[in-house]
């Protein structure tokens, strides 16, 4: 019997394993492709299509012309100021909030959760949000990636409200028999036992931040303020725009064909190689930050 049990679970395992790795690989996959064809030449992929497993011919072109771009480099700077001060000042901002609903003493408790509650199924839409920036003087600012973000949601306020009410109780009547404000127990007691909460609502905010086009679309009209994302689209309507130039030419035109089919993938690989640049950071961050992603922070901290 424990043998036939043994086997079953080997072979549950064994599947599981399989499943994983090609889950693993189809995840993986439109990364390491966008990362060979980056590195490939933009006349071989013209003449050959896109390599699907390694790159045929080999160049740093690419590259060069895309770490070489100021503009490209003043995106990755503004996409990355972003997403580093909205991360921080609205995971914060958010857990106080949090902090306060959660607490049974509050005032008008109902009131707020109604408001919260529509918040997240009711808004203004895009053109109260431009009246509304032009109004306070935002509108094509850096500002107008800061001030309407510092806020996450009221989502993100029920998570957060879930975590805080699983602090035992005992913890905070400690703290104020030790003459512990609220302010002293929200940053010395709440927020160090709600690490992996803040690490997971601050990997989804950085995520949301750093894929974000939407604030630059809508709300900026100057070059020196588009993000990285922002950048990239603007490439994908470049190469597609040259892609559909050269198919809409006459056939007897080979000369003009062959330049606008070079031009069009010459266009690709340098969106791909902005595709890579956008995605590194991100790749990097989350193992640092996957390491709050633990149970048990709370074990021990109530004795007795």
């Amino acid at each position: 019997m424990n043998s036939l049990k043994s086997r079953r679970q080997r072979r549950f395992q064994i599947i599981l394993t399989v499943v994983m790795v090609i889950i693993m690989l189809i995840t993986v996959y439109p990364v390491w492709y966008s990362l060979i064809n980056s590195l490939n030449s933009a006349q071989d992929i013209s003449r050959n299509g896109y390599a699907m497993l390694w790159t045929r011919d080999f160049t740093l072109e690419s590259w060069k012309a895309v770490l070489g771009d100021m503009e490209i480099i003043k995106a990755f700077g503004i996409t990355f100021a972003r997403t580093v001060i909205v991360t921080f000042f609205q995971t914060l901002i958010t857990a106080m909030f949090a902090y306060g609903f959660s607490r049974g003493n509050l005032t008008g408790k109902k009131f707020y959760t109604v408001i919260g509650f529509l918040s997240m199924y009711l808004n203004g839409g895009v053109i109260a949000y431009f009246i509304l920036f032009n109004a306070i003087h935002i509108y094509n600012t850096f500002w107008v990636y800061i001030l309407p973000c510092l806020f996450g949601g009221f989502y993100n306020v029920i998570i957060f409200n879930t975590n805080f009410k699983a602090i035992p109780e005992s913890l905070f009547e400690s703290a104020k028999i030790d003459g512990a404000s609220e302010t002293k127990i929200f940053f010395r007691l709440v927020l160090p036992l709600s690490k992996p909460v803040l690490s997971a609502l601050g990997i989804f905010t950085a995520v949301a931040m750093w894929n974000d086009y939407t604030q630059t679309l809508y709300y900026t009209k100057s070059t020196d303020l588009q993000t990285l994302s922002y950048y990239t689209l603007s490439l994908t309507k470049s190469s597609e725009a040259a892609a559909n130039l050269g198919n809409a030419m006459n056939s007897g035109m080979s000369s003009v064909l062959t330049a606008l089919s070079d031009a069009a993938s010459n266009y690709k690989t340098i969106e791909l190689a902005c595709m890579v640049l956008s995605a590194i950071p991100l790749i990097v961050m989350y193992p640092f930050a996957q390491k709050f992603f633990e149970k048990g922070v709370m074990v021990g901290s109530v004795k007795g």
